[in-house]
C-alpha cells in the first residue's frame, strides 16, 4: 500500500487525508501546530462559516479570474456536497443573510471535531506538533517525460518520512499566530514551483483621512461603498462596514480590499465613495433634505441632520460638503444644498494600504495555479505532489467561498493522491 504525507491539518488537509485514507491509501498527516484546525477554530468570529449555499457558477465568479481553475473541483465537490457531508455526520447547519452557512451550534469547534472523526475513522495517523521543513524528490517521470518525482518529506528535526505521494495543504500566510505562516510557498518554491507575489486579503484598509479617528466604532448599514482608480471602478459592495480609528472594515470593505494591496504596495492610493443613502437617487434625496431643511429651517446646519445621518457623523459631512456648521439651514443655498447631497452619496476617503498580513482573513498569491492541474490538483512538474487550499494562488470574497474551495480543492487531491498511491504499490 502506498504511502500519503499531507502537510497541514487546516480545512483542505483534513478533508484530503480522510478522503484519501477512505479511499484505501495509507496516510500520515503532519501538523506543525499542537492542535488541528486552528485557524478553523477563529474564521466566521469562532463560528465558522463553512460555505455558501450557492452554485458553482457564483463560487467561481467569487475568486476573480483565478477562479476557473476551480470548475473541475467544484463540479466534483460544489458547495451542496459540503453542506451534506456535515449534515450526514450529524452537524445542523443553518443559512443566513448572504446564503452564508453556519452550524447550527454556532461553534467552529463542531466542524473541527467532525473532521478530526472522519480521518481519525478513515485509518489517518495524525502527528501534530510536527513541522515540515522540506519535500524531497528524486528524479523520475511526469506525463512520459524525465521530472522530479516526490519521496517524502524532511521534518525540521531532521527526520525523514517516505511518501510516494504529498499534499501540501499548509496554508497561507495571514493569521500567523494559527500557525499559517506561510512555510508552503517555500516548500514548493524549492522544487521548481513558481509563486505569485503573497498580499494581504480580506483585510481593513487604511485611509488618509483624519476624521475617523474622531468617529472610530460607527457601523453604516445598508450603505455601498465604490472603490475606484481614478475613473475606473475596480468593485461596488452594499452591506454593512465600520469605521476605525485607521481606517475602514467591515464586510463589504474586506470585499473590496482584494482589489487594494497591489495599488498600494506599488505606492499608489485609491478613492473610496461611501454613498450613504444608496435606496435614494440624487434627485429623490435632494427632496428629502428639502423636506428636512423645511422641518429645522430655524436651527443651524449643524442641528438639522438628525434623520439623516448618526450623530457623530454629521460634523463630517458638513465638513466635506463645504459649509459652516453654524450656517441657519434657511440660508443654505442651492448650491451648498447641492454639495451636502452630492457628499451624501459619495462621502470621499483615500485608500493608502492595508492591514499587515496578520491581519488578513485570507493570502492573495500563492503556488501558481498554471502549475497545477485543476482536474487532479497534482503539480505539473514534480510527480506525486498536490496542492490543496490557501496554498494556491485562489482568493475570493467574504461569505465561505474560501473554505468551500480549501475543501474542494481538498477532496479532490485526497482522491487523486489515492489512485497515485495505490498504483505505486
Amino acid at each position: 500500500m502506498g504511502r500519503i504525507v499531507v502537510v497541514g491539518g487546516g480545512a483542505s488537509g483534513m478533508m484530503a487525508a480522510g478522503v484519501a485514507a477512505y479511499a484505501g491509501a495509507q496516510v500520515m498527516l503532519l501538523e506543525k501546530n499542537a492542535t488541528l484546525g486552528k485557524k478553523l477554530l477563529i474564521t466566521g468570529k469562532g463560528r465558522c462559516n463553512l460555505t455558501n449555499a450557492t452554485d458553482v457558477e457564483e463560487t467561481v465568479a467569487r475568486f476573480g479570474p483565478e477562479g476557473r481553475f476551480l470548475y473541475s473541483a467544484l463540479n466534483v465537490f460544489p458547495p451542496m456536497a459540503t453542506q451534506t457531508f456535515f449534515q450526514e455526520r450529524g452537524l445542523g447547519l443553518i443559512v443566513e443573510r448572504g446564503q452564508r452557512v453556519f452550524p447550527a451550534s454556532g461553534e467552529a469547534g463542531d466542524v473541527v471535531a467532525i473532521l478530526e472523526t472522519y480521518m481519525r475513522k478513515a485509518g489517518v495517523a495524525v502527528r501534530p506538533s510536527t513541522p515540515v521543513e522540506a519535500i524531497l524528490i528524486a528524479e523520475g517521470e511526469l506525463d512520459g517525460e524525465a521530472s522530479p518525482k516526490v519521496t517524502g518529506v524532511r521534518l525540521k528535526n531532521g527526520q525523514s518520512i517516505e511518501a510516494d505521494v504529498v499534499i501540501l495543504a499548509t496554508g497561507g500566510a495571514s493569521y500567523p499566530g494559527t500557525g499559517s505562516t506561510g512555510d508552503g510557498y517555500g516548500m514548493a518554491e524549492k522544487v521548481g514551483h513558481t509563486i505569485q507575489p503573497i498580499l494581504p486579503a480580506l483585510v481593513p484598509l487604511r485611509v488618509r483621512e483624519p476624521w475617523v479617528r474622531g468617529v472610530a466604532g460607527l457601523s453604516l448599514r445598508n450603505v455601498r461603498a465604490r472603490l475606484c482608480d481614478g475613473d475606473k471602478l475596480l468593485g461596488s459592495e452594499f452591506g454593512e462596514m465600520l469605521i476605525t480609528h485607521f481606517g475602514v472594515s467591515g464586510p463589504i470593505i474586506l470585499t473590496l480590499s482584494r482589489f487594494v494591496s497591489p495599488y498600494t504596495s506599488a505606492g499608489r492610493s485609491l478613492r473610496l465613495a461611501i454613498d450613504l443613502k444608496p435606496a435614494l437617487n440624487g434627485e429623490r434625496l435632494d427632496e428629502r433634505v428639502q423636506r428636512d431643511f423645511d422641518k429645522y429651517k430655524r436651527k443651524a446646519i449643524k442641528n438639522a441632520l438628525g434623520d439623516l445621518l448618526p450623530k457623530s457623523l454629521i460634523p463630517v459631512v458638513i465638513a466635506e460638503s463645504g459649509i459652516s456648521p453654524e450656517e441657519a439651514v434657511h440660508q443654505i443655498t442651492r448650491e451648498e444644498r447641492s454639495r451636502l447631497v452630492g457628499t451624501l452619496k459619495a462621502l470621499p476617503l483615500t485608500v493608502t494600504g492595508t492591514l499587515p498580513l496578520s491581519a488578513a482573513i485570507v493570502t492573495a498569491g500563492g503556488v501558481t495555479l498554471s502549475e497545477v492541474d485543476p482536474k487532479t490538483m497534482e503539480s505539473r512538474l514534480v510527480g506525486g505532489l498536490c496542492f490543496a487550499g490557501e496554498v494556491l494562488n485562489l482568493a475570493a470574497d467574504t461569505g465561505g467561498f474560501n473554505l468551500q474551495a480549501a475543501f474542494a480543492t481538498g477532496y479532490v487531491a485526497g482522491n487523486h493522491g489515492a489512485r497515485m498511491a495505490t498504483r505505486s504499490c
